[in-house]
């Protein structure tokens, strides 16, 4: 289960709001290349996002992403077993990864660059998702909301996870992985 709460200053207002993550319309992916040939797609099912946001000054955000690693899904039970294993994700000692911004950088129009600290298996390294913010709604019914989405590269080697057999020549997985996420969060009314 999808879970989100974004806490931050409501657009022309001194007033913090409280924000949610729509279940049903947030995910986690990830891809990489199998014998660097075809592109093999996965996404975690149990990811969690809180932090702080401003919508009239984005720069001012601040963001934590922690993703239980055994929620993985690529639509293949025995490679989700093999990327559970300790020469991939390790589950068993790493439950969870992490995610936390240090700087959120504006690119123009409706799209910005986000700085931050990825974890997985105990190692920290920098990463930059590069975001846009899809579009804003408000609805009495469905609520006040934003989409948004993000993309990075990381190299699996930097993260620990060692597992490299080569096949004519070509690694069996890439070491260049592809993140993404996407999703609509929901500002909680404020209450009378």
């Amino acid at each position: 289960m999808t879970e989100t709460t974004v806490t931050g200053a409501r657009a022309g207002s001194e007033t913090a709001g409280v924000w949610r993550a729509d279940p049903h319309h947030t995910e986690v992916g990830f891809s990489a290349k199998h014998l660097g040939m075809m592109t093999v797609r996965g996404h975690f099912t149990d990811v969690s996002i809180t932090g702080h946001i401003d919508p009239a000054h984005p720069e001012a955000t601040a963001i934590e992403v922690t993703v239980r690693s055994e929620s993985i899904q690529t639509n293949n039970e025995q490679r989700d077993k093999d990327i559970r294993a300790s020469s991939f994700l390790d589950v068993a000692q790493f439950p969870t990864f992490t995610f936390k911004s240090t700087a959120i950088e504006p690119r123009g129009g409706d799209r910005y660059d986000m700085t931050g600290d990825l974890t997985i298996k105990g190692v920290t390294r920098p990463i930059t998702l590069h975001g846009t913010l899809l579009g804003e709604f408000n609805d009495p019914r469905m609520g006040h909301r934003f989409a948004y989405s993000g993309e990075g590269t990381i190299l699996r080697k930097d993260f620990g996870m060692s597992f490299n057999p080569m096949l004519d020549g070509k690694l069996v997985v890439s070491d260049e992985i592809q993140l993404s996420i996407e999703g609509e969060i929901v500002e909680k009314p404020p209450e009378a």
